[in-house]
């Protein structure tokens, strides 16, 4: 039987939901789990933030909060309690659905927010490009994604790096056709990569198996939009966060000073790191942080 969260691994839905919340001052740690362990993990990634292990003197082996990186263009690290990714088909449903769980929650959990996305052109980014080209896919998938280890309470976890990109897209629209192929490193026409786009291309930045060791994620990002506001929801699951990590410094210009052609139109508003226990029989696995 799988001990990860199934949905960490499916394929991108038609809709989602990401719901973040903050403990209640008077919580204990058996109204966390219990209230945790009620949660439908067959529709629903739920991940834990270092702010709730800290609260309770609880330690993962892994888990940590995310690093501030010296970039004008990324924002500060704004980690909650809880990150719950809620999916689905049909946008009111899955309404229903987020206002059924916030109402679980509510007993434990104060809500901080909720962003909704959606697929675009069957998983493409805003800009038109497909986004996550190079994801690992099967066995290659597990290996990437799913923490592997002899302690049957963390061996299935995963962790998950989140940042909300905000894209302008009018500035965009602006670079001709060339330039934004050559920002991105690949043609929008036919998504094929070449050979001579510049060092700052973002597929130039993060091919992960430039890096060594190798850092494959497993993105699961998505568009999201306000008010013609508009960027990405980007979500990588890892093993660890060395994959992530690694590939956001050489983003930044930290191993050479060449920053991602990305920057010249986005930049990310948000941050955050969280730890997605394991399940055992489809109920959240939560002995590490209870025992």
């Amino acid at each position: 039987m799988k001990n990860y969260q199934p949905c960490i691994l499916q394929p991108l839905p038609e809709q989602a939901v990401y719901l973040t919340c903050n403990l209640n001052r008077s919580a204990s740690l058996q109204q966390v789990t219990e209230t945790l362990q009620s949660l439908d993990t067959n529709n629903n990634v739920v991940a834990i933030g270092q702010s709730l292990l800290d609260r309770f003197n609880q330690t993962i082996p892994g888990m940590r909060a995310m690093p501030a990186f010296a970039s004008k263009h990324i924002g500060a690290g704004t980690a909650t309690d809880l990150w719950c990714w809620m999916r689905g088909d049909d946008r009111g449903e899955l309404l229903h659905r987020t206002r059924h769980i916030i109402r679980h929650l509510t007993p434990v959990f104060d809500v901080v927010g909720t962003i909704d996305t959606y697929l675009y052109a069957g998983g493409k980014d805003l800009t038109g490009y497909e986004d996550g080209t190079e994801n690992p896919v099967a066995d290659a998938a597990i290996e990437a994604a799913i923490l592997t280890s002899g302690e049957a309470s963390i061996n299935g976890s995963s962790f998950v790096a989140v940042q909300q990109w905000q894209h302008d897209l009018e500035e965009f629209d602006t670079f001709p056709g060339a330039k934004q192929d050559n920002l991105i490193g690949r043609r929008r026409s036919d998504n094929i990569e070449f050979d001579d786009a510049p060092e700052s291309a973002h597929v130039k930045r993060t091919a992960q198996e430039s890096f060594n060791p190798e850092a494959f994620l497993v993105r699961r990002s998505m568009p999201w939009s306000i008010n013609l506001q508009a960027g990405l929801m980007f979500v990588a699951f890892g093993r660890s966060f060395d994959a992530f990590e690694a590939q956001l410094n050489r983003m930044i210009g930290g191993d050479d000073g060449i920053e991602d052609g990305l920057f010249q139109f986005s930049s990310v508003l948000n941050s955050a790191y969280y730890w997605c226990p394991p399940v055992i029989q489809r109920q959240l696995n939560l002995a590490a942080i209870s025992q």
